[in-house]
C-alpha cells in the first residue's frame, strides 16, 4: 500500500498505471468501517488496482460545529486498510492540495435531484459534494467508482454529476451496510452513546415496518405512522421522512404500480445526525 498527500505525485503515478491496470475508487472522508471495507472489497474484486482517499470536505458542510466534529481517525484507517490483500493505493491530501487557493464550490444543476431530502435540509450540501467528486474523479480518472446506498440521493447526484461533467466513470451502488441492530454503518456511529446507539435503531425498523406494510398501507397512512413511532421515542427526534419515486426522489403523495418506491429517513440523536433509506417494491 502507497500513501500519497500530494495530487501531483498521484497522478503521476496512476498515469503509469493506467496503461496497463483497471482502476477502481471509493472516495471516503475517513472514519473508516466494515461499510468502508465492503466497498473497497468489491473494488477489489472488479479491478486491477484500487484507489482509497480519505478527506473530509469541508464544503459540503451546511454546519461549521458537525465539520469540527466530524470524527477523524488517519492512524486507525491506515491499519485498516492495510489488512486488505490487494493492490490498494490512498490519497490523503490536505484541503490546500484539492481547493489550492479558494475553498468555493461550483454551483450544478442537477436536474432536480439536489433539491428534495439533503437538499431541503442541508443548503448547498450537493453543490459542495459535486465539486469535490469531480475534483477527485480528474485527479484519479478511474474506470469504476463504488459508492454506498445509505446515501441513495448522493449515490444518484454522482450518476448525474458524471453525465454532466461527461465523465468515463462507471458508478456503482454497493448495499447498505448495517450493525447488528440494523442501524446502518456511519462514521457518525462513532459519536453515539451506547443509550443513542440502541434507540437509533428505531430507524431501521421503521424503515422495515413501512416496507412490509406498503402494499396495504397508503402514503398518508405510512407517514402519520411513522410520525407516531417517533413521538413515542424519548431519545431520537425525527427531521423528515419521505418516500420518494427512486429515479426523480421527487416525495410520493401516491402510488403508480410502474414506479419503483424508496423510503428515507433522517434523525437525530441528540446532535449527532443520522440517515437511512430502503426499498419498498
Amino acid at each position: 500500500m502507497v500513501i500519497y498527500t500530494q495530487k501531483e505525485t498521484l497522478i503521476q503515478a496512476l498515469s503509469f498505471a493506467k496503461k496497463k491496470d483497471k482502476i477502481g475508487f471509493v472516495p471516503t472522508m475517513g472514519a473508516l468501517h466494515e461499510g468502508h471495507i465492503s466497498l473497497i472489497k468489491k473494488a477489489l474484486e472488479e479491478n486491477d488496482l484500487v484507489v482509497v482517499s480519505i478527506f473530509v470536505n469541508p464544503t459540503q458542510f451546511d454546519n461549521s460545529a458537525d465539520l469540527k466534529k466530524y470524527p477523524r481517525t488517519a492512524d486507525d484507517d491506515i491499519s485498516l486498510l492495510k489488512k486488505l490483500k490487494g493492490e490498494v493505493i490512498v490519497y490523503l491530501p490536505e484541503v490546500s492540495d484539492l481547493y489550492e487557493d479558494s475553498v468555493s464550490v461550483k454551483n450544478y444543476n442537477f436536474g432536480g435531484l439536489a433539491n428534495e431530502m439533503e437538499g431541503k435540509h442541508r443548503s448547498g450540501h450537493f453543490d459542495g459534494v459535486g465539486t469535490i467528486v469531480n475534483k477527485l474523479f480528474r485527479i484519479v480518472k478511474p474506470n469504476v467508482a463504488y459508492f454506498g446506498e445509505k446515501d441513495f440521493q448522493q449515490l444518484q447526484i454522482v450518476k448525474k454529476l458524471v453525465s454532466i461533467e461527461n465523465l468515463p466513470i462507471k458508478i456503482v451502488g454497493c448495499p447498505i451496510f448495517r450493525e447488528l441492530n440494523g442501524l446502518a454503518m456511519s462514521s457518525r456511529n462513532k459519536r453515539l452513546t451506547a443509550k443513542q446507539f440502541e434507540e437509533a435503531t428505531i430507524i431501521y425498523k421503521t424503515l422495515k415496518e413501512v416496507k412490509e406494510k406498503f402494499s396495504s398501507t397508503s402514503i398518508a397512512d405510512l407517514n402519520a405512522l411513522v410520525a407516531e413511532r417517533f413521538l413515542q421515542n424519548p431519545i431520537m427526534n425525527l427531521e423528515y421522512f419521505e418516500i420518494a419515486n427512486e429515479k426523480t426522489l421527487k416525495t410520493a403523495k401516491r402510488k403508480n404500480k410502474a414506479s419503483k418506491y424508496r423510503a428515507f429517513i433522517a434523525a437525530f440523536a441528540g446532535e449527532i445526525r443520522l440517515i437511512d433509506n430502503m426499498p419498498l417494491n
